[in-house]
């Protein structure tokens, strides 16, 4: 993963200073930021292409940085945080973060978490690579370019986050047919599947206000209740 940089935004220094040692021995280049504004402003001037950012930090936490950056970039950006309430992840994801991990925490895990987000962004093509056999999935006036990378609803251009693109990706491939919240979870993140229904219910929630002209009546993803989710055919 060379090449590729991760900003590390934390107001306390050990933390920055001790996540960016595992970091770097994954060859990843690191940036520095004590605070969200400082984070903010080294987004600007830098090429990044995931943030590990905690949440209870001074001048602009990591909620209201995540909300601001998401109105501008699609990177992936893990919040990491002391509070372990359920409240906390659902409001972060809302906000737009991909991903979450709670203090205490393995730093091996830690790494693993930014490794397969990164992976997930360089697979989107948001790094400079491209699928091979590119095709068009479409229903309606819903497409997916998977070529491209991209979202339109009616030709209007829809931006959604990695995480979100592979969840519709893998609903438009397999229209008609019921995901699970687990097989979501399990295909989407890669991940052993744990206790993880609103951290999926939080990204189709997300999905559905941006695809939906109304997401409280659905025409496009879904939900078969007590089953999972499906993106219906035509």
């Amino acid at each position: 993963m060379q090449d590729l940089t991760v900003l590390v935004v934390d107001d306390d220094r050990e933390i920055v200073e001790s996540i960016s040692i595992y970091l770097k021995n994954e060859g990843l280049n690191i940036l520095k930021a004590y605070d969200g504004l400082e984070a903010m402003q080294l987004l600007a001037e830098n090429t990044v292409h995931l943030i590990l950012m905690d949440i209870m930090m001074p001048k602009l936490d990591g909620i209201q940085a995540t909300f601001h950056i998401r109105e501008q970039r699609n990177i992936p950006i893990i919040l990491v945080s002391a509070k372990s309430e359920d409240t906390d992840k659902i409001l972060g994801l809302n906000m737009g973060a991909d991903d979450y991990i709670t203090k205490p925490y393995n730093p091996l895990e830690l790494v693993a978490r930014v490794k397969s987000q990164l992976r997930r962004y360089i697979n989107l093509g948001n790094a400079g690579q491209a699928e091979e056999n590119p095709s068009v999935l479409k229903t309606r006036g819903l497409e997916l370019d998977t070529e491209k990378k991209t979202c339109t609803v009616d030709g209007e251009p829809v931006r959604l986050t990695p995480i979100e693109y592979k969840i519709l990706e893998l609903l438009m491939q397999n229209q008609n047919k019921v995901f699970s919240t687990e097989e979501i979870y399990d295909k989407v993140w890669n991940e052993p599947y744990f206790n993880a229904d609103n951290i999926v219910a939080v990204h189709v929630r997300r999905i559905r206000e941006k695809i939906e002209i109304n997401p409280k009546e659905p025409k496009y993803l879904k939900v078969v209740w007590g089953i999972g989710y499906k993106i219906e055919k035509e």
